[in-house]
């Protein structure tokens, strides 16, 4: 088993490092000329040139939606911290997802027979109750709503049905132990797709560290549940 959760978490660093190690060679090529070379320094002579008002960015689209287009401002957002829409956007759905989450640990203390799963349960609650807070006050602090029009928050990578909701809440004892780790490792998995995606399109220097801490710290309690119930 310590195997097969070593190369767990080697999937997933990889799939964090890989995606910031893009971002970063991108920033840095940003930094240069259209020749390759580093951009002069503005001199107090050199006159500014405003920004093109022509000049359109392409932005990500969600998995299995087409790219859109944006102005610069929109991507780069407003504010000493920018931040663009696929910030927003994560913001929006990893609330409910953490909701759920939350929901599924609240379950466990008085239904589990693994003390494990109520260890886990109980990290569930101590961690993303508070991260809830935090994406809360994000959007708030940016004048942003916690609504996203039109979104089945249902369809969400990870996101349980309200029937297994059920399930998960009418079981008892192994029968909850089981359902309980196989239910909370896929909406794990779903978080940390969520979290890696924001790595490779995000801004917000926050928020990237916060999704590189929640595909982290995911990824170590998929490994114990694995450890619970091994394929």
């Amino acid at each position: 088993m310590t195997g097969r959760r070593a190369r767990v978490l080697a999937i997933v660093t990889l799939a964090i490092v890989l995606p910031l190690a893009v971002v970063v060679s991108l920033r840095a090529r940003g930094d240069e000329g259209s020749a390759g070379t580093p951009a002069a320094a503005p001199t107090s002579a050199a006159p500014t040139s405003p920004e093109p008002t022509d000049v359109t960015v392409i932005v990500p689209g969600r998995p299995g939606e087409p790219a859109a287009t944006a102005a610069p401002s929109e991507v780069r957002g407003a504010g000493a911290v920018p931040h663009n829409s696929m910030d927003v956007w994560f913001v929006r759905m990893m609330i409910p997802h953490h909701t759920q989450a939350l929901e599924m640990a609240r379950l466990a203390p008085e239904r589990a027979a693994d003390p494990t799963v109520r260890a886990i349960a109980d990290r569930i609650r101590a961690s993303q109750g508070p991260e809830i807070g935090m994406m809360r006050a994000w959007l708030k602090n940016r004048g942003l709503s916690e609504e996203a029009p039109g979104h089945d928050h249902g369809t969400m990578r990870g996101m349980q049905t309200p029937e297994a909701m059920r399930k998960l809440a009418a079981t008892r004892g192994a029968d909850f132990d089981r359902l309980f780790v196989q239910m909370m490792t896929e909406h794990h998995r779903g978080a940390i797709e969520m979290a890696t995606d924001l790595l490779t399109v995000g801004s917000d220097q926050q928020l990237n560290e916060f999704a590189n801490s929640v595909a982290t710290e995911q990824a170590v309690e998929i490994g114990r549940m694995r450890e619970i119930l091994p394929d």
